[in-house]
């Protein structure tokens, strides 16, 4: 894959999750995907963070969109190479102090195969 094919997947990821479209976000990972989250290990300490599959990230999505309608994130910048996109962000919810992120996005074939979140 190409670092700007990777940086065109990252763009598409940020539109749908601040569209809050489940299944454009979800069409961009392989079916099997994995996702670490600070935040998933808070809400779901059983997974230490760490979920598998679409049905799981819809889940996951699905609640984070209902419990914060006005979830919103900025982009700051993306660095890409062949293999993964790391991108920084800032997570916005009204009401609440904005976050600032970086995820990276592991990317074969591509589809997003791993995603790990880290706040700062």
């Amino acid at each position: 894959m190409s670092t700007k094919e990777n940086e065109r997947i990252a763009i598409k990821w940020f539109e749908a999750f601040n569209a809050h479209d489940l299944d454009k976000l979800l069409s961009l990972y392989d079916d099997n995907a994995k996702h670490y989250s600070p935040k998933l290990k808070i809400r779901q300490p059983e997974t230490n963070g760490l979920i598998e599959g679409k049905d799981a990230l819809r889940a996951w999505w699905q609640d984070a969109f209902e419990r914060l309608p006005s979830l919103k994130y900025e982009v700051q910048k993306l660095t890409t190479n062949s293999e993964r996109v790391f991108m920084e962000y800032v997570r916005k919810v009204e009401g609440e102090e904005e976050i600032f992120v970086g995820e990276v996005l592991e990317i074969k074939n591509e589809v997003i195969i791993f995603s790990r979140v880290y706040h700062g």
